[in-house]
């Protein structure tokens, strides 16, 4: 009897101890493992885009209406495109400076100016923008300095003896650095299509032998 009264202790010990260990293991929460997302391709528009700008007012080396370090306003001419989304709308506001001015003096000297383009403004930020210009007077064209090229219907030849940058006159730019882009939720940019080049085939040709060459060199030779 002292051995059935053990074996009935023992198992009604391991009863109540199996019930907590069941219930902890229905209850306790799973560990989860974080596993960290591939990046997304960050979409830009690439340093060296090219930005048609349109004087918004006119500038001049005549008179005293203009000094050197004053900024004048552009306007974006045209909308600037990655893929089929604008990320610069047409009429975006520009800002340029006059670097350096010397208004027409005596003996047939031209007025001349040089600008700098310096920025646009878009969606409450600045974008830096690169383009510097030297317009004379006396006939000159507005000429570029840094390899930039004017544009558009305005290129032409200015007459006078000061420098006159007109309203309206189309100035290109180009985008200083690249400029991140948020395309709407779940838009990809189409990719470029690849073009085929028909390569043409190489005919082979029997290898040249040469000889080699048995006379000597004297390395006196040209010394007198």
């Amino acid at each position: 009897m002292g051995g059935s009264m053990k074996f009935t202790l023992l198992a009604a010990s391991a009863a109540f101890v199996a019930v907590p260990l069941a219930a902890q293991d229905t209850q306790s929460p799973l560990p989860v493992q974080a596993v960290p997302l591939a990046p997304q391709p960050a979409t830009r528009l690439p340093a060296g885009t090219e930005i048609a700008l349109k004087m918004a007012q006119e500038v001049t080396t005549k008179g005293r209406g203009w000094e050197e370090g004053d900024q004048f306003n552009l306007n974006v001419a045209s909308p600037v495109m990655l893929g089929d989304f604008v990320v610069i709308p047409e009429g975006t506001k520009a800002v340029g400076r006059i670097t350096w001015l010397t208004s027409r003096g005596a003996f047939g000297k031209s007025g001349k100016m040089d600008i700098e383009l310096e920025y646009l403004e878009l969606a409450g930020r600045r974008i830096n923008i690169d383009g510097t210009y030297r317009q004379e007077g006396n006939g000159a064209t507005l000429a570029t300095v840094g390899g930039v090229i004017a544009a558009g219907i305005f290129a032409g030849f200015i007459t006078g003896r000061s420098g006159v940058i007109p309203q309206g006159r189309e100035l290109m730019a180009t985008l200083e650095s690249d400029l991140p882009v948020a395309l709407p939720e779940g838009a990809t940019l189409a990719p470029v299509p690849v073009q085929a080049v028909a390569v043409t085939p190489v005919i082979a040709s029997e290898p040249v032998v040469t000889q080699a060459s048995t006379s000597v060199v004297d390395p006196t030779a040209g010394e007198n």
